[in-house]
């Protein structure tokens, strides 16, 4: 697993700015009510509030990486592609089932078709990429698995391009774009083939993909 979408400082004053402003949710004063008004200390712990939270912004700013980055939100199914605090590209995907497929022979193991969740990197850019299926695709189908590597081969599903980030997952297209938008993927993340190329032509071997 890759790790660096943003620097560790950068994620603890992510976290830090998010503390700020729920804080300054809960100090900000009310609207007038009769005659009553805000406490002095009240005021000038809003003020030092929003000092900080101006100063953990322009810090976060300065350490967010200057070339594109891939952002997977796994709840909404959506993909941004982002430059600083700019979205360049915004997708619909879709992502994995969490659903489960008991291993055959193996007791109580088990797949689980989730995305993963963490920091990664692009590690492979491939064009018309071939499908080779791995052994959960013919389980799920009631086949036997092949013993031949020839006969896992698929070719034309999964787009005209794919990103991997490594495990075996990779971000590509799909034949089945009214799916897009839900979760129903065995990890992978889907996308059109508009959406497909921008992301192709954006990303570089290297660039950090964030999924949450």
């Amino acid at each position: 697993m890759g790790r660096l979408l943003l620097p560790t400082s950068a994620t603890v004053l992510l976290l830090l700015l998010v503390v700020t402003a729920w804080t300054l949710s809960r100090v900000a004063p009310e609207p007038p009510q009769a005659v009553r008004q805000p406490a002095v200390h009240d005021k000038a712990s809003l003020r030092t509030l929003q000092a900080r939270y101006k100063g953990l912004s322009k810090q976060l700013s300065q350490l967010m990486p200057n070339q594109p980055y891939i952002l997977v939100d796994t709840a909404k199914n959506r993909l941004y592609v982002k430059q600083q605090d700019q979205v360049v590209l915004d997708a619909l995907a879709s992502t994995g089932s969490g659903t489960i497929l008991d291993k055959p022979g193996e007791g109580s193991s088990q797949w689980i078709f989730d995305t993963p969740r963490g920091e990664f990197l692009v590690k492979s850019k491939l064009t018309n990429p071939t499908w080779i299926k791995p052994d959960w695709a013919f389980v799920e189908e009631g086949l036997a698995v092949p013993q031949n590597a020839a006969d896992r081969a698929e070719q034309g599903v999964l787009g005209d391009y794919a990103l991997g980030f490594g495990k075996g997952y990779f971000i590509h297209g799909t034949l089945y774009t009214r799916l897009l938008g839900k979760n129903v993927t065995h990890g992978c993340i889907r996308l059109n083939d508009s959406d497909l190329k921008g992301v192709y032509k954006l990303a570089r071997v290297g660039t950090p993909i964030m999924i949450f």
